[in-house]
């Protein structure tokens, strides 16, 4: 593998973050306070506990995970999408570096800034209530995991969009209102049979569950069947990577 390649383009991506913190570190944290302000405080009067825990406490869960698959999403598309509109992919493409190398750099980068996002923003939630962690390591682990299944998602969206509008419009109008759907802010055990059952098609529970599970131990999903939904993902979205790259589908065109 061409480390000194993988690491010139992940370096470049990082250093872009750097310029950009306002828009990718300040304006997440601020929306999280202000949903511990509007959930906590005007709904946390309402519902004191959820399965146990406090209706502060049960909602960080969400709140890492909404901003995580928006942030892991917007940062692979557009760090993939950007070149291609400047037309500078085709110098990476015609580089000694390889498919494989191209993905592990852009998406490394993707998913590193995400990650630091989704801890800081356990860190701000962590000022408006008291966290447990039961288990740490599978806390870290979902969070990497699905960082980096979501930032191999926004890379297929970067090649797939036409324009910047393209670029917005699965953030937007899938990620955001799956997320909101999918559990974040409730235990979808308080919904209706049928709603609970329409709940489990959308794949956010999982993610959502899997990860509140490592928090306090409870989840509305198995762990196992969490952890398997989010490696499908992944597994899937690898294998459209793959058939981009080597169809050139809007990559060499």
């Amino acid at each position: 593998m061409n480390l000194r390649a993988v690491g010139a383009i992940y370096s470049f991506e990082m250093a872009r973050a750097l310029r950009t913190v306002m828009q990718s570190v300040i304006s997440p944290v601020l929306s999280t306070s202000l949903y511990f302000v509007v959930f906590g405080a005007a709904i946390g009067q309402r519902i004191q506990e959820v399965d146990g825990v406090p209706y502060g406490a049960f909602i960080v869960p969400g709140l890492v995970m909404l901003s995580l698959l928006t942030q892991s999403v917007s940062n692979a598309s557009f760090g993939i999408y950007f070149p291609r509109f400047a037309g500078t992919i085709y110098e990476v493409l015609s580089a000694p570096v390889s498919y494989l190398e191209i993905v592990i750099a852009y998406v490394g980068a993707a998913a590193t800034k995400s990650i630091a996002i989704g801890l800081i923003i356990l860190a701000t939630a962590s000022l408006f209530t008291p966290l447990t962690v039961l288990h740490p390591v599978w806390m870290l682990s979902f969070l990497v995991l699905t960082a980096i299944t979501f930032c191999l998602f926004g890379f297929i969206i970067g090649v797939w969009a036409d324009g910047f509008e393209q670029l917005q419009i699965i953030p937007l109008l899938v990620i955001t209102p799956l997320t909101f759907l999918g559990g974040s802010f409730y235990s979808i055990d308080m919904l209706p049979p049928l709603w609970r059952t329409v709940s489990l098609f959308n794949p956010v529970v999982y993610l959502v569950s899997g990860f509140r599970w490592s928090f306090y131990g409870k989840a509305d999903v198995h762990i196992g069947v969490s952890l398997a939904m989010t490696l499908a993902f992944m597994l899937l979205c690898i294998l459209v990577i793959r058939w981009m790259f080597k169809s050139g589908y809007r990559l060499k065109a």
